[in-house]
């Protein structure tokens, strides 16, 4: 995404993890002085070393009311609905500590619910709020290529997305609260369904005895050609499983993801089973490799 000029922000972010932690350096790097919290404060002092080092402006707090209390804008990238009802939404979270004027950006993926309530909430106290789940995974946050959903009002969004800016390759508002959540949801069913495919299509290619570089390449120019497919054909071949965005996260996801498929009405069979195959895969001990063990759940056959 093309820079946008913009004026430095004093800024809190809330969450120091695989994610967060490259998304907050950005915004210490583009200038922006940095209020950030961890719940494991030895990780918030090792990334604040970091960045100081480079002659960044940060400071770590004790919590997320500390560093939210003076900041422009609030950033958090937390886990899942339960972390950010504790770290937002509480009486000791950011939301009461944060100034009237203030804004409030959801980084992390919620339910559809859960980031109506933060809007609601946030708006009572003269706060606007921003969801904005993310995809790209940690190389994404680490090159500052994000994709970036966003439900909420117009100028709220039009407030984060400068900012934003710093680690992102693509913002788009979709609609409402809680839009943002919903189209979050539709990219990991996109995600499931289409490694689902790919492990097949790579075992049948493995127990046909087929090169698979090859094999690669001449389907990768065509219409089964996916970011999947690119980023991650060889690293399956290579049972290489490292990379960021874990089974356990995905599966929370796909919960978010279904509850709302059937809160609509709809059905939703090939997300669900992709869910039961990454069940198995963590009941095998697999929950911290990234989404493309998926692969691991089908034997290889025979060449």
């Amino acid at each position: 995404m093309t820079s946008i000029q913009t004026d430095k922000k004093i800024v809190a972010f809330l969450g120091l993890g695989v994610m967060g932690g490259p998304m907050a350096g950005h915004l210490a790097a583009a200038g922006h002085t940095v209020r950030a919290h961890n719940r494991t404060a030895s990780k918030a002092e090792e990334w604040a070393k970091v960045q100081r080092q480079a002659g960044h402006s940060v400071e770590t707090f004790a919590s997320a009311a500390e560093a939210a209390s003076e900041a422009d804008i609030v950033f958090a990238c937390l886990g899942n609905d339960e972390d950010v009802a504790e770290v937002l939404l509480s009486n000791t979270g950011a939301l009461p500590a944060m100034r009237e004027g203030a804004l409030l950006v959801d980084h992390t993926t919620v339910s559809a619910d859960m980031a109506r309530r933060i809007e609601a909430q946030a708006a009572k106290r003269g706060i606007a709020a921003v969801d904005a789940p993310v995809s790209g995974g940690q190389a994404g946050a680490e090159n500052g290529q994000l994709a970036i959903m966003c439900g909420g009002n117009e100028e709220a969004i039009a407030r984060a997305t400068p900012v934003m800016d710093c680690y992102a390759k693509a913002i788009v508002h979709v609609g409402g609260p809680g839009a943002g959540q919903t189209a979050k949801m539709a990219n990991q069913m996109c995600i499931a369904g289409i490694l689902g495919g790919l492990s097949e299509a790579i075992r049948l290619a493995q127990a046909s005895g087929l090169d698979l570089g090859k094999t690669y390449q001449a389907i990768s120019g065509g219409a089964a050609q996916s970011w999947q497919m690119d980023n991650r054909w060889a690293t399956m071949v290579a049972d290489e499983f490292d990379f960021g965005f874990a089974i356990d996260w995905m599966r929370k996801d796909l919960g978010y993801a279904l509850a709302e498929a059937k809160r609509l009405g709809l059905s939703s069979p090939i997300s669900a089973l992709v869910d039961q195959f990454y069940a198995d895969v963590q009941a095998a001990g697999g929950g911290r490799k990234d989404t493309s063990a998926l692969i691991t759940r089908l034997p290889k056959g025979e060449a």
